[in-house]
């Protein structure tokens, strides 16, 4: 068979469209809502996403569409909060510990300092009555929280001066870390002189030594090419951070419930799924670094519980969070003080 030119161009057009979707959805979804997130577009969260729209779209026979804005695409992370809160955004992945606790402090508990030992405690928590009094807070705030929290990882030290072994080499120490009071007050209390820097920033700052280090997980580190500036890694797993995936509350009051069941199905599935890539990832990825040139060294917590007890950090934040979070906190993770 000879095809025109004509005939052919067409039935490329119609390939072309059915590479992005499915011909029995090519009619314009019922519902189209943004997603924005601020990590690079390899990263794991941005992977399993496109996977949960894909199976959102499938899911719900084309009624619901889900278009990924990955690394910060859609402005900074108080940008997109702005945008979330006003509508003109419908989903935002963000972190508890970062912008999100502007509005509701408590949302940064999860950040504690060297509170979680292990994902075992981590998750016991947050998929339990730390999660639940969290979300219970975003709600007030006139947002929606889906219940599993996406996993960013344990977070690691990296610099470009020496490794980091005990809290005397973090004395003075020009350090990145995200805009929040938590990370702020973590390492002013374990000497170090902290940066609020969006992560945008992050790579220029370390390459003009603006500041000497940052810490982030290795799936991080990886994915934005930090290695290129840092040379070393201390694995101090000080903090665990993470993404909730929050959405404006108008839009999703125009999901029907069964749809809303839908959608969050779909949503927390990919979580799962994206947990436990990440924790494989940032294991297998320490191999990687290493042959890419940085230097790994593992970090004993106990000196730093210590110099953090006597700064008065986990009093203070104690005073901050509430009896009745630290106490929520406190039954996954032990006494912090």
């Amino acid at each position: 068979m000879i095809l025109s030119r004509r005939r052919f161009a067409t039935l490329g057009a119609t390939v072309a469209i059915g590479a992005a979707l499915p011909l029995r959805y090519a009619r314009a979804a019922e519902f189209s809502f943004k997603l924005g997130t601020n990590v690079p577009e390899t990263h794991p969260l941005n992977v399993h996403a496109r996977k949960a729209a894909a199976a959102l779209l499938e899911a719900t026979g084309g009624r619901v569409e889900l278009k990924l804005f990955p690394n910060n695409q859609l402005g900074g992370d108080a940008d997109m909060f702005s945008q979330l809160r006003s509508g003109a955004l419908e989903c935002f992945t963000l972190s508890g510990v970062n912008v999100l606790s502007t509005l509701i402090p408590s949302t940064a508990i999860s950040g504690v300092g060297f509170a979680f030992k292990d994902y075992p405690t981590l998750w016991k928590a947050l998929d339990g009555r730390l999660g639940e009094h969290l979300r219970g807070q975003i709600s007030k705030a006139g947002l929606v929280a889906m219940e599993k929290i996406w996993d960013n990882g344990f977070r690691q030290v990296t610099t470009s001066t020496k490794p980091i072994v005990t809290p005397d080499d973090l004395k003075g120490m020009k350090i990145r870390v995200p805009v929040s009071a938590l990370w702020t007050s973590l390492f002013k209390s374990l000497g170090a002189t902290p940066a609020g820097i969006n992560f945008a920033e992050v790579y220029s700052a370390l390459q003009t030594r603006i500041v000497d280090g940052q810490e982030n997980p290795p799936a991080i580190i990886s994915a934005a090419k930090l290695y290129e500036v840092q040379k070393y890694c201390s694995l101090t797993n000080h903090m665990w951070d993470g993404w909730w995936f929050l959405m404006n509350r108008r839009a999703w009051s125009r999901l029907s419930p069964e749809l809303q069941e839908t959608f969050a199905r779909v949503v927390n599935g990919a979580a799962m799924a994206e947990r436990q890539e990440v924790a494989q990832q940032n294991e297998t990825l320490k191999a990687d670094l290493a042959a890419a040139g940085m230097t790994f060294n593992t970090v004993d917590p106990t000196p730093f519980r210590e110099t953090l007890t006597k700064a008065g950090f986990y009093r203070d934040w104690k005073e901050k969070f509430g009896a009745e979070a630290w106490s929520i906190l406190e039954e996954a993770t032990g006494e912090l003080s």
